[in-house]
């Protein structure tokens, strides 16, 4: 039962096949962060492969990147009854973008095809602009052959007046201007940190502290980088779970509690949410405290946190077996239990809390 206390969340997903237009949308659904149960799933918008999604941070608008390629970002306006109706859109700046974080005045996408990050300008009401600010597109390789060939951008983070982006083929983070200026050229200073060769640097979380941790998707650990200069240097890394092996275990999405005392990360391959306690400070330091499991063949794709009386309630998109699954977790120990789940059409690939 759904209490009036309810959370709304907007779930992309992937299509039901391999060709863009199977069914996939943009969807609504109510969750009560209290007992973790699931309203009836909506559809609100027909929108080719949304995999990833991004609310506007002061107006009514919500982002959703294409990711096919050419990819495509679609802006759309939320009503006031949780309705989604065209807002714009335009191409998005490269092939397979499979995220999207929107600031006040510039909406970024990371595309994963080719290695390009686009900053895209947005009006008052959200509305992106014709054409792109700009678009940043890195170098580089990898060791892992099969996976860092090229450049593969895979997630914007806003970090004051700039983003970073996590390069998974080059194992880079760049650094740009986040109201990106369409005269500059990319340079030799737009790289912010190096990660060890074959990391495959995917999500990234920025501690109290200023340090960064990043999960690595090709290496299965967790990297710790602390201030240095005007950017960050290696510090550090633990597994993403303890005898975590690479090429068998493979980090996904990662987020830090509101208190910045624990992470989450949904690790695929065993298919579990690992929660990991952070003792920041000059040198910060990371210990595993638990498993949830997920489900076999669930392969945890994205998740989002809503916390409540010294609980968090994790709800995670898992792609391999089409649900959502509600994880309820203890802040003190970081050992959950999925409290609930709910099938999904087609696989989902992202969950945003709703204003």
């Amino acid at each position: 039962m759904i209490s009036s206390s309810s959370r709304n969340l907007w779930i992309g997903t992937y299509p039901a096949g391999s060709t863009p237009g199977t069914g996939e949308g943009v969807w609504r659904i109510d969750v009560d962060p209290g007992t973790g149960a699931f309203g009836t799933p909506t559809l609100a918008a027909e929108v080719a492969a949304p995999s990833f999604l991004a609310l506007h941070p002061q107006v009514p608008a919500l982002y959703a990147v294409s990711e096919t390629a050419p990819g495509r970002l679609t802006a759309l306006q939320v009503s006031g009854d949780d309705g989604l109706a065209p807002l714009g859109g335009l191409a998005s700046g490269g092939d397979d973008p499979c995220h999207v974080v929107a600031t006040p005045r510039t909406v970024w996408v990371a595309n994963y095809g080719d290695g390009a990050a686009a900053a895209v300008a947005v009006a008052d009401d959200g509305a992106p602009a014709a054409d792109h600010r700009a678009v940043h597109v890195g170098e580089g390789t990898g060791p892992v052959a099969d996976r860092q060939a090229g450049p593969h951008a895979h997630q914007v983070t806003a970090v004051g007046d700039h983003v970073l982006v996590t390069d998974l083929g080059a194992d880079l983070i760049r650094r740009y201007p986040v109201d990106a200026d369409p005269g500059r050229t990319p340079a030799e200073d737009d790289v912010a940190a190096r990660l060890p060769a074959g990391t495959g640097p995917r999500h990234l979380v920025v501690l109290p502290s200023g340090a960064l941790v990043v999960v690595g998707e090709l290496d299965a650990r967790l990297h710790v980088l602390v201030p240095s200069g005007d950017g960050w240097e290696h510090a550090g890394a633990v597994p993403v779970r303890p005898g975590a092996v690479a090429g068998e275990e493979f980090g996904g999405h990662l987020t830090l509690s509101a208190d910045g005392t624990r992470l989450h990360l949904g690790v695929r391959g065993p298919d579990v949410l690992a929660v990991h306690a952070v003792a920041d400070g000059a040198a910060p330091e990371l210990t595993h405290l638990a498993d949830t499991p997920l489900g076999d063949g669930g392969w945890p794709r994205h998740h989002e946190v809503l916390a409540e009386d010294g609980t968090e309630l994790v709800v995670v998109a898992l792609q391999g077996s089409s649900e959502l699954a509600a994880v309820r977790l203890d802040a003190g120990s970081g050992a959950g239990e999925v409290v609930s789940r709910v099938p999904w059409a087609t696989p989902p690939a992202c969950v945003v809390v709703a204003r």
